[in-house]
């Protein structure tokens, strides 16, 4: 059974972690087959909005799975993947640790009523980092208070401080989801892309862990590319390199 499934609704596509058993923890297997998703979701020219949920009701994800820890940056939004297509997160009951931090490099967001954001990293000892961000998309001490304190949000207290677009009552995240996203079905995708490219790329600040995991990327591109394989052959037989670019 796949980890994570799509569901294609004409231009809408439906994103959902698959692990309902294990309260849709991260691990390898999601990370990857989440960027993947998105990854095929961008390269679609029939596709322009996607709705990120999960299976069940008990948790949108309890974060990153312990058993089998996740490259979490691979399905992060703007990090382990790029698109202008909008993204709408639509989350029910815990949304924990790294779930918080998939859904807060959305775009907008619905969440029911039993929705609970929870980071326990600190009590843990551990953390990507990555949600130090957090800062830039909730009031500064509230988000603080979560990221050291632990302290639990409820999604009406979310939904107050802006971080969350509406909540819904449980069971009707995905349906209110979709109809934002038959809004923006409606509206110019040129206009829709520009406008949060001029967000992401111009407005909010890029994070110091999620500017470290870009670098990482680009950097892993030139490492494992043809033209590096090109350029040691070439050097080892004494001859111009033929670089393609690839």
């Amino acid at each position: 059974m796949p980890v994570v499934t799509v569901e294609e609704k004409g231009p809408v596509s439906i994103v959902r972690i698959n692990r309902p058993d294990r309260l849709n923890a991260i691990s390898s297997a999601v990370a990857v087959e989440l960027q993947q998703a998105f990854q095929a979701f961008d390269a679609a020219s029939s596709q322009r909005v996607a709705v990120l949920s999960s299976v069940g009701d008990r948790a949108f994800s309890s974060g990153a799975d312990v058993t089998d820890l996740p490259e979490l940056w691979r399905c992060i939004p703007n990090v382990g993947f790029r698109t202008d297509k909008p993204i709408i997160a639509a989350t029910t009951g815990w949304c924990v640790g790294g779930g918080i931090v998939v859904v807060m490099m959305c775009d907008l967001m619905v969440s029911t009523e039993s929705t609970q954001f929870y980071y326990p990293e600190a009590k843990l000892g551990i953390t990507g980092g990555m949600i130090s961000s957090l800062v830039t998309r909730m009031p500064h001490k509230l988000a603080m208070e979560v990221m050291l304190l632990g302290t639990k949000v409820s999604a009406q207290r979310a939904y107050e401080v802006g971080f969350v677009n509406k909540v819904v009552p449980d069971g009707m995240h995905e349906a209110e989801a979709l109809a934002m996203a038959e809004t923006l079905v409606d509206s110019a995708p040129l206009v829709v892309a520009t406008l949060k490219r001029f967000v992401n790329e111009m407005i909010l600040p890029i994070g110091p862990v999620e500017q470290m995991a870009r670098t990482g990327i680009d950097l892993a591109r030139v490492r494992n590319s043809a033209d590096l394989k090109e350029g040691i052959a070439a050097h080892k037989e004494k001859r111009r390199p033929r670089f393609t670019g690839q």
